[in-house]
């Protein structure tokens, strides 16, 4: 039967304590924890301007080998505060045509004269064979379009409006006549202006009036 050899005790070993190991149970107790990293936010922030898709187009081009597809894509971009522009965009693909219709309508940006919630007064547009007729609403009746007129309404920021197309349903003639109809629109002040008069000039309310 064989022996485990004996360990050389030294007189160094001797004077250092054994620590039992449930001392070092916690170990926050002495070695500092880093902190947990903060995530990263990865949530995008939405962007200050509105942008919709009209109307995107497929056209395909026959060659020797097959058929090649590419994509137009009518955009329509606003600040909800009376800004509003109109883009056009085409490339091989439906995101780069979209994405280059929204650059070509932010550099056509233009302001138009809106009220806070509706239109100052009523607006005929017209552009090729499209028609279309702007109505004024009272408070609450919301927005009363569809297609490219209530895209190019909600970027202006009109909350209350009735609008008919009267002319073409072509997505663009559409949408360029409605920009037509709000280039149209005056506020009372610009009218006056024309008129060379600095208010409205009322009549005066006879005796019998005030009596009422």
């Amino acid at each position: 039967m064989t022996t485990a050899p004996a360990t050389d005790v030294t007189p160094e070993t001797k004077d250092l304590e054994v620590v039992p190991e449930k001392a070092f149970s916690k170990t926050s107790e002495f070695i500092p924890t880093p902190e947990p990293a903060q995530r990263r936010d990865r949530t995008r922030t939405p962007s200050e301007m509105f942008e919709k898709v009209v109307f995107v187009n497929r056209c395909a081009k026959v060659v020797k080998g097959g058929r090649r597809f590419s994509f137009s894509a009518l955009m329509v971009v606003g600040d909800n505060k009376g800004k509003v522009g109109v883009g056009f965009g085409k490339a091989r693909e439906v995101s780069e045509a979209i994405r280059k219709g929204t650059e070509n309508a932010k550099k056509n940006l233009h302001v138009y004269n809106i009220g806070p919630s509706t239109l100052p007064h009523e607006v005929v547009g017209a552009f090729g064979g499209g028609r279309v007729l702007l109505r004024p609403a009272s408070l609450g009746t919301g927005l009363i379009a569809g297609g490219g007129v209530r895209a190019v309404l909600e970027a202006a920021g009109v909350k209350d409006v009735l609008a008919k197309s009267m002319g073409s349903s072509n997505a663009a003639n559409v949408v360029k006549a409605t920009v037509d109809a709000l280039s149209k629109l005056r506020t009372r002040s610009q009218i006056l202006e024309v008129r060379g008069k600095k208010r409205a000039e009322r009549p005066a309310k006879t005796s019998q009036e005030k009596s009422e």
